[in-house]
């Protein structure tokens, strides 16, 4: 499985000839869900969730679905009707040959005066696990972890705690568009040192075998 890292949070996963997007927001670039077979989508914060984007890459290919919570999905199933799935905590299902598991219910808590929103991750043939805005540990053994390195909802404690309770094979940051380049070779350093998994950072745009 070819793994893409495009900017902030979203995801390209190829296999087969076939294309599975995670997380195409506002921060990623305009064409980041551009050919997509299947679009997934944790939750409905911009930085994850751009509703022109999705409709332009729904648009483009009428044999494309979308995958993701009601919140997402209410603002688009009228307009596709049969290709915007709604799916929560524990649901299967295979979309563009990829199998998936959703783990998950809620966003992380970004401050107590703010009410939680629904966030799920989803683990792609039980090996690539996006968490969205959340640190679910999935009941699933991970060999590949997307690691929201930085967000306004965590500190580096809880990530390198994080990688140390899901124990994946590898950890690649994601969720890190607000993280200046100054500060990148400090959390490159207490993660991949603390947290026992090898841990990887792809510019966006390029790639790596998963």
């Amino acid at each position: 499985m070819k793994l893409t890292k495009m900017s902030h949070a979203c995801i390209r996963l190829e296999k087969n000839g076939r294309t599975l997007v995670l997380d195409p927001g506002g921060f990623s670039e305009e064409d980041a869900a551009a050919g997509a077979d299947a679009i997934l989508v944790t939750h409905e914060h911009a930085d994850h969730f751009d509703e022109g984007r999705l409709r332009a890459a729904l648009d483009a290919n009428p044999a494309a679905e979308l995958w993701t919570l009601a919140a997402v999905a209410d603002q688009l199933s009228a307009a596709f009707p049969g290709r915007v799935h709604t799916v929560g905590q524990g649901d299967t299902f295979t979309a563009a040959g990829f199998d998936v598991q959703v783990h998950g219910e809620l966003h992380a808590v970004i401050h107590p005066d703010i009410p939680r929103i629904t966030n799920v991750g989803f683990l792609v043939d039980g090996a690539v696990f996006h968490p969205g805005d959340a640190l679910t540990v999935p009941n699933h053994p991970v060999d590949t972890l997307l690691l929201p390195v930085m967000a306004p909802w965590s500190k580096l404690s809880e990530i390198v705690d994080y990688v140390r309770e899901v124990k994946p094979q590898r950890a690649y940051d994601i969720h890190d568009a607000l993280l200046t380049d100054l500060a990148r070779p400090i959390y490159d350093r207490l993660v991949g040192g603390l947290g026992g998994a090898e841990h990887r950072r792809l510019a966006p745009g390029t790639s790596a075998e998963v």
